[in-house]
């Protein structure tokens, strides 16, 4: 079984300061360092560090090639990623000393994707395998229906959450991965409280699951009367840029495996737990064999 992440790609560039920027406030960097990312990207990386049989689809600027070249790396199926003469987009990120980040994004060449090019990759897949979005690429729509209409599996988290996603042609998604601003957002409510973003959001989208990540609180999964949560494994975060990326990444490899979901949100908890012990985005997701030929987050 074969999962298409329809997603980004972009170059991070990573300050670390003091503190998160404030309005009007100019602040000098101690270090910079140049990374991987695009959440679609980072999500391609997790799979197949995960163990799953990965394709990306997507598009780069001319500055961008080294980016499909280290997906590519990774074993990641790179056919479907082409070059566009925008800008490659990017990402300039701010990390604190607590891990925390802010993030300003610029969309450039992921911004080109059109309804010709979600037609074009869609007819190489079909019922059986699974497809992977995010917020970060143009066309979503057009990709929404195709996928439904050729009986692809498909899995959403709608980040960065935008007023947009509520127009979206929802049905046909299986899978929503949403932190609580997302889903309270998607849901349109108010309240971000676990227990009624999930609610919230069953009564909408009836037919999918939602997975909700909670950061240092872990995660709920709920599917129809079906309900998990799993907690997280408590680190000292050193960067949380591709922490979620991670969990979504090792959950649906997991899937993908034939594992239950406790199971798969378990060793999800514990990837991204040892990710953001770690600087950069994709540089940061740990290998399978990592988590699998250790103790980390057992409690051993």
């Amino acid at each position: 079984m074969s999962i298409l992440v329809f997603g980004s790609l972009n170059i991070d560039h990573v300050y670390q300061v003091e503190h998160l920027v404030r309005p009007g406030e100019t602040l000098p960097s101690t270090e910079y360092r140049r990374f991987q990312g695009g959440k679609g990207a980072n999500q391609s990386v997790a799979l197949a560090r995960a163990g799953a049989d990965v394709f990306h689809a997507g598009r780069i600027g001319p500055e961008g090639l080294w980016l499909r070249d280290a997906i590519a790396a990774e074993g990641v199926d790179v056919t479907h990623v082409g070059l566009d003469n925008q800008p490659t987009g990017h990402a300039i990120i701010q990390v604190d000393p607590a891990g925390e980040n802010s993030i300003l994004l610029y969309g450039g060449a992921n911004l080109t994707v059109t309804s010709e090019d979600a037609h074009y990759v869609l007819s190489h897949f079909g019922e059986g395998d699974w497809l992977l979005l995010q917020n970060e690429i143009s066309s979503l729509p057009a990709i929404l229906l195709e996928a439904y209409e050729r009986g692809l599996t498909v899995a959403f988290n709608p980040a960065p959450m935008t007023p947009e996603v509520l127009s979206y042609p929802l049905e046909g998604v299986s899978l929503f991965v949403v932190n609580q601003t997302e889903g309270a957002t998607l849901a349109e409510t108010n309240d971000v409280s676990p227990e009624t973003v999930v609610g919230a959001l069953q009564a909408r989208l009836p037919n999918a699951a939602i997975l909700l990540t909670l950061g240092v609180d872990g995660s709920l999964y709920a599917r129809g009367g079906e309900c998990i949560r799993t907690p997280a494994v408590a680190v000292n975060a050193v960067d949380t840029t591709a922490a979620g990326d991670t969990f979504i990444g090792y959950f649906l490899a997991e899937l993908l495996a034939g594992e239950p979901v406790q199971k798969s949100l378990a060793l999800a908890s514990r990837a991204a737990a040892l990710c953001v012990t770690r600087p950069g985005a994709a540089d940061s997701i740990p290998r399978r064999d990592e988590i699998e030929d250790s103790s980390f987050g057992r409690g051993e």
